[in-house]
């Protein structure tokens, strides 16, 4: 047989091989490659070059739109995805098989969540287990526990993700709030009475949450003044005047500038979750934590679920049902 027509020994190929194609494929750039990969341009450049002429196939082709994987090339990504959901799950079991209560600690919530409630409660946590180190994701959309994108989610939803597991901590409770100097007398306002106010509101990419779609369908849009894409924001709106507004009452009830204007509406309730991947459950600094967290915001439930003591227009609040004044 004529050796030349012989096959090739393929080059036997390397994880950082199938990450580098997949992230090609996945970019559609080199730079977005490098980027993704953290390496430079021209690197990802040499290696791609490099593992094409090792294969004796081109993975992928170069067109003016970017990079577009041959058959090949894409079935190498396909290959890659595979392999980074197994290297996934393996990682979230070894993990989940921790023996003892130490090391990063991942957790995913929100800036409303973490700046007016959370943030003490994170450093008590920490000041109790001084071997676990926590790592705090600010994001409003549901990362990827399932690939360890964070360890812990903490979110305000009715419908958690069913591939996740956890508990309820508490129902977060909204009302109407306006600035107390504004509103300085006695008892509460009908809300019928308010429509006429200027309104401060969340932005349309919120209109998921019911206070927002219950003013845009109450409220002529021309009385709503401000528009803000944070709770954050829209609390000081209320409190700097700008005008009244839905809040929930774990924020606006610690704000002596604000006061509310009618009781807590239970339609605009959501539940307080706390989640994790069902691997990492039985993992110890993830089991500690979960416990610590429902422990601490039980007690805080009276703020969350707007039962403080107090009332519209600072009034004293009346006396639970079935007790007498001492």
């Amino acid at each position: 047989m004529n050796t030349a027509t012989k096959p090739q020994p393929t080059k036997t190929l390397a994880w950082d091989d199938f990450r580098l194609i997949k992230a090609i494929a996945d970019k559609r750039a080199l730079p977005a490659a490098a980027l993704a990969l953290g390496l430079n341009h021209s690197t990802v450049f040499r290696r791609l070059g490099q593992i094409e002429e090792a294969l004796g196939i081109k993975l992928f082709e170069r067109h003016r739109s970017g990079y577009v994987a041959t058959p090949a090339g894409d079935e190498m990504a396909q290959l890659a995805e595979r392999f980074d959901g197994d290297i996934n799950a393996f990682a979230l079991k070894l993990a989940g098989q921790d023996i003892k209560p130490a090391g990063e600690l991942r957790v995913t919530t929100n800036d409303t969540l973490l700046v007016d409630l959370l943030t003490p409660v994170l450093a008590a946590f920490l000041v109790q287990c001084p071997d676990i180190r926590l790592d705090v994701l600010l994001s409003n959309q549901s990362l990827n526990l399932s690939k360890r994108d964070a360890d812990v989610a903490i979110r305000a939803t009715d419908n958690p993700p069913e591939t996740l597991v956890g508990r309820r901590a508490a129902r977060i409770a909204w009302a109407l709030y306006g600035r107390a100097a504004d509103f300085s007398d006695a008892g509460t306002v009908a809300i019928e009475n308010l429509w006429d106010h200027r309104w401060v509101s969340l932005g349309e990419q919120f209109t998921g949450l019911k206070a927002v779609r219950y003013l845009a369908q109450h409220v002529a849009p021309e009385r709503i003044v401000y528009k803000v894409n944070t709770v954050l924001g829209l609390a000081e709106a209320v409190e700097a005047g700008i005008g009244i507004g839905f809040l929930p009452c774990f924020i606006a009830d610690t704000k002596p500038g604000l006061t509310r204007l009618a009781a807590p509406d239970p339609g605009f309730a959501a539940d307080l979750w706390l989640l994790t991947h069902p691997d990492l459950r039985h993992s110890p600094r993830v089991r500690l934590f979960l416990d610590f967290m429902a422990g601490e915001l039980g007690r805080m439930k009276p703020l969350i679920e707007g039962a403080l003591a107090i009332s519209p227009r600072g009034l004293p609040a009346p006396e639970p049902a079935g007790t007498t004044p001492p």
